[in-house]
């Protein structure tokens, strides 16, 4: 038990958290003259280990997943979810997002298909709600900054989060919220080749160099106020408005991460720089949650697709859980940090 601990702490902390990565940059900088407990040390040593953590894990995540997606065109998965009725075609769209684009913008042209293919109104929503929540990446990148229990657990209440929410909005009967030329389109059915490995492997490639150019401003941004926060704003600050003292903390970063867009690549270093300064891991992951889940160009875009109606309870269910996660991990904190 014992080598199995110290195992998992090494794969915890030396491969996913890159802690060596740390203590190199760390001594080129000392090296360099720079003090790196100072304020602008600090802040450089936070930039430039976060950028780089970030930048190899994520092209090490969408190789992987990219080449797991290969497997799963449009077509396929419309087909894998057309086999399934009720709650359980529900999951299998929640588990099927995971392997999906990493932003909520990626995920709407699919989620067009997939609605135009005739698949049921609820499926689709729940694939919509867990592809930019709780893809693979998120996992691997949560696992890196809180540990797997913190993973694990946001994962989890993730899919709960997807599948609730688009087993109710079946139950409503929205599809006349649908605008009317997703309604009436119809998906073509493309035969698919057999890929062999070298394809796949190329089709991945294409993917990380596609996906890094699109999202590198948003993980230097992150990175960047990512920085400012570790090092430059008050403990005290952070604690006071995120902290134990202000019971809507839970409501407010959900509020805040609204606006934004980001992936959840460009979200992590905020959201590791927040909880090291006091403030309560549910706020930090519903902040997490809502910029990717939530954000405004989001909104606009899947607006072109439905009508007000059905956007405002997609908005209503997605806050509320995102809400209610929230205050859960705020009540658990002590228990899987």
């Amino acid at each position: 038990m014992e080598t199995m601990k110290t195992v998992w702490d090494f794969l915890q902390n030396e491969i996913l958290g890159m802690n060596w990565l740390n203590r190199l940059i760390n001594t080129i900088l000392s090296t360099c003259g720079l003090d790196t407990t100072s304020r602008i040390g600090g802040s450089i040593r936070f930039f430039l280990y976060d950028t780089v953590k970030i930048v190899v894990l994520l092209c090490v995540l969408i190789l992987i997943i990219s080449y797991i997606q290969s497997f799963f065109p449009p077509e396929r998965t419309k087909k894998i979810l057309g086999r399934f009725h009720g709650i359980g075609a529900n999951i299998i769209a929640a588990l099927l997002g995971t392997v999906t684009p990493f932003c909520s913008c990626s995920s709407i042209p699919l989620f067009i298909g997939f609605t135009s293919a005739g698949l049921p109104l609820g499926v689709t929503f729940s694939f919509l709600i867990s592809s930019p929540m709780v893809d693979l990446g998120s996992l691997v990148l949560l696992m890196s900054i809180f540990g797997w229990k913190v993973a694990v657990v946001y994962v989890v209440l993730g899919l709960v989060i997807a599948v609730a929410g688009g087993t109710l909005i079946e139950k409503l009967h929205l599809e006349n919220q649908v605008e009317e030329f997703i309604r009436n389109g119809h998906a073509i059915d493309v035969p698919q080749e057999e890929l062999q490995v070298k394809d796949r492997l190329r089709y991945a490639a294409q993917q990380v160099a596609a996906t890094l150019k699109k999202v590198i401003l948003y993980i230097l941004l992150g990175v960047g106020i990512g920085a400012v926060i570790h090092n430059w704003i008050p403990e005290d600050f952070i604690v006071k408005v995120l902290g134990d003292n202000n019971p809507f903390g839970v409501i407010l970063a959900t509020v805040a991460g609204v606006p934004m867009y980001a992936d959840i690549f460009g979200t992590i270093p905020i959201a590791e720089a927040l909880l090291a300064k006091g403030a309560l891991l549910g706020v930090v992951l519903s902040f997490m949650m809502a910029v990717t889940t939530l954000s405004v160009p989001s909104m606009i875009m899947l607006r072109k697709a439905v009508k007000p109606k059905l956007l405002g309870i997609f908005i209503a269910i997605c806050t509320m859980g995102i809400i209610v996660v929230g205050y859960f991990f705020n009540v658990i904190q002590n228990f899987i940090i």
